[in-house]
């Protein structure tokens, strides 16, 4: 709908779309501030405490997003240590891993890399929000700079634009990392889009253009042939994680996307390999743990110390973009597309 036309119809925008601070006033939340976006149908929370990740995420009224059993939690004196790092991985639709490690926590030369890293917790800098008229359409957006440095060593940071349209049912996000040190600096980095009851259920399907799924452990062999759809809960069911590597077009553009048949609906994620080579997949059906995870990435699922000689390594000043859009898949015709989609990449 044109400007005028939809201007003639609400009082103020923000009856539609609007992008409002919060902060959270109780329990392990206590203290963490960001926005909550409403565009139309669609509703986000964004984190700027915690690495401007999304929290809730849902689309008319029904829920997309994990969020673990432990609930929100700001950030806490244990966020890193060791395997205690469980205790604060809340979930949300995205937590962004890194900038130093990904996965398994690991000790190298006396140094501390903790599960997942830190960037999951960092606080944004220079945070800002606006809602406006841009060309016609009214954009929401958000954004902030993240920073992983030390005296006597890395400097490490990461500028996250978070971006919706109202009318349209994406939203786009768009990283810039760089090596603001004069030293050349390994980083990895891992994005974990985590889905969750009630679009996760019985009977959803993963739709990847992939050359094959390769199981981590023997735990993800076995019903390994499943590892594209998701089975009922079960107490007390191990945690099954995949590798894929994805077809992408001549561009590098690929996707992954988690549809469910019953409810017509499922989320796209579409990005490019250029900096994201991998693609790990989690796959947990384990009762009251129950989420699929889509998860780009530069580097394996075993953590720092297991990479060698194909830790990537960013040359000082270097910089790094990736670029990601979330879209809602919506009805029988859309779902059948996106299949075709990963097909077609596959067979080119």
């Amino acid at each position: 709908m044109k400007k005028a036309e939809l201007l003639k119809k609400v009082g103020s925008m923000q009856q539609v779309a609007h992008v409002r601070p919060i902060e959270f006033t109780e329990g392990r939340a206590k203290g963490i501030s960001g926005y909550d976006v409403k565009n139309g149908d669609l509703r986000f929370q964004v984190f700027s405490d915690k690495c401007l990740d999304l929290g809730d995420f849902s689309y008319k009224g029904i829920n997309l997003s994990f969020i673990a059993k432990q609930g929100l939690i700001g950030r806490m004196d244990y966020d890193t240590h060791g395997i205690e790092g469980i205790r604060s991985l809340m979930g949300g639709m995205l937590f962004t891993c890194g900038l130093e490690n990904t996965c398994l926590p690991c000790e190298i030369d006396g140094k501390y890399y903790p599960m997942h890293g830190r960037l999951r917790s960092t606080p944004a800098e220079h945070v800002r929000a606006n809602a406006e008229w841009v060309d016609d359409k009214y954009t929401l957006s958000m954004a902030g700079k993240m920073r992983e440095a030390e005296l006597f060593g890395k400097n490490l940071t990461m500028s996250r634009t978070i971006e919706t349209i109202y009318g349209e049912k994406s939203i786009r996000i768009i990283d810039q990392v760089t090596n603001a040190g004069f030293t050349p600096e390994p980083m990895m980095i891992l994005y974990h889009f985590n889905l969750g009851y009630p679009l996760l259920d019985e009977g959803a399907l993963v739709i990847l253009p992939t050359k094959g799924a390769v199981p981590r452990d023997k735990e993800a062999e076995k019903n390994q042939e499943l590892w594209n759809r998701m089975e009922a809960p079960e107490i007390g069911a191990p945690e099954r994680c995949y590798t894929h590597d994805l077809a992408a077009d001549a561009d590098g553009n690929t996707f992954a996307c988690l549809v469910n048949p019953e409810l017509k609906l499922g989320v796209k994620i579409s990005f490019n390999k250029k900096h994201l080579p991998k693609f790990g997949q989690w796959k947990s059906i384990a009762a009251s743990d129950y989420v699929m995870g889509l998860e780009p990435m530069n580097a394996g699922f075993f953590g720092r110390a297991a990479e060698g000689e194909n830790l990537h390594v960013m040359q000082p000043f270097a910089t790094e973009i990736n670029e990601f859009v979330l879209s809602i898949i919506e009805g029988d015709a859309e779902i059948a597309e996106v299949q075709k989609q990963a097909e077609q990449l596959i067979t080119q």
